[in-house]
């Protein structure tokens, strides 16, 4: 399955609700629905192969087109099995990236080689990271290279049914399931409820279903920072003219995040998710201070490595982790923890 994360925003805003556009391409769903019905029959009859890499296996997705906040996910259930002892991986397609093989991601590596997520994750976590367009083989590369790796979580990848997975969390946005279509006369990309382990979600929970759901609440940290690690609180900025960018998914919710920081950029630039900013001018009408995500400045950062990136902070209500780790300890002789 494709992701769609540069919709436009008219279509945006079919997607929220049942109107003519949406119901224009209704039909077009049908067919979507009954090809994603007719793949899972094939993965379910192993007509098409799965695979599993060995050790506990983690998937963070969503059903939803387009942005809806797992990568920070991904990084929170990272950081919780390190905190329990596990030694996690991680694995991912690398959405953006310009090469197609199997590598693994440095915290050097350039983000066009890498994809900026799976860069991200690799350096703020600090643990092993691969890609490629075949999960599977992502997952059997980084347990070959890191033999250690007991426990994978996957980045995206809920449709991607050749890795084979034990738990399943997906992840909501606050539009949660939006008009309820598929596409492309709705946002969802297989039917809701599906079955899933856990539901993150911000804003209201998706009805349906039978997984248990966990709010998350996203804000931004108190400070942002340079390439050189040098940091900046956010309450030194208001007086500064500051230009907002954001080449991701949903460039509207930083923008407004930024707000509810105390910040009101003169400026904000939405550019299309994965964004890579090679061609990208700086306005030479006034000196602005450039302000982005984290996701942005591993790009931005090569050329302009005075922009300031403003980690984004995701708390996830504790029972999350609590069921996270349920799941885990029934796991039984895959899993190495109690």
């Amino acid at each position: 399955m494709h992701q769609v994360s540069d919709a436009s925003p008219a279509l945006q805003r079919a997607w929220r609700q049942r109107g003519a556009l949406a119901c224009l391409l209704w039909p077009l769903s049908l067919l979507m629905g009954l090809l994603v019905r007719l793949r899972r029959g094939l993965y379910a009859a192993r007509i098409l192969p799965s695979g599993h890499p060995g050790v506990p296996v983690i998937v963070v997705g969503n059903v939803v087109a387009g942005g809806a906040g797992k990568t920070p996910v991904v990084m929170a259930v990272v950081r919780h099995l390190q905190a329990r002892g596990w030694r996690p991986g991680v694995v991912s397609r690398g959405y953006g990236r310009s090469s197609t093989d199997c590598r693994a991601v440095l915290p050097d590596s350039p983000p066009s080689a890498a994809g900026d997520e799976p860069l991200l994750i690799a350096r703020q976590c600090k643990v092993p990271v691969f890609v490629a367009s075949q999960r599977l083989e992502a997952a059997q590369a980084l347990r070959q290279s890191h033999p250690d790796i007991d426990i994978i979580v996957c980045d995206d990848g809920l449709q991607h049914l050749a890795l084979a997975r034990n738990i399943e969390v997906c992840v909501f946005n606050n539009d949660g399931v939006g008009n309820g279509w598929l596409l492309p006369a709705g946002p969802l990309r297989e039917p809701w409820p599906r079955p899933v382990d856990l539901v993150v979600h911000a804003g209201t929970a998706p009805k349906g279903g039978r997984a248990p759901c966990f709010a998350m609440q996203r804000s931004l940290a108190p400070t942002a920072v340079r390439a050189d690690g040098s940091q900046v609180p956010l309450h030194q900025l208001q007086t500064q003219p500051l230009l907002a960018l954001a080449g991701i998914a949903r460039p509207g919710d930083f923008f407004a995040l930024l707000q509810q920081s105390g910040l009101e950029p003169q400026r904000t630039l939405a550019l299309p998710d994965h964004y890579d900013y090679d061609s990208w001018q700086r306005p030479s009408d006034k000196p602005y201070t450039l302000i982005c995500t984290e996701k942005d400045a591993a790009k931005l950062w090569r050329l302009h490595p005075d922009a300031l990136a403003v980690p984004l902070q995701v708390e996830i209500a504790p029972g999350f982790f609590e069921a996270l780790d349920a799941k885990l300890a029934a796991l039984g002789s895959l899993s190495s923890r109690s």
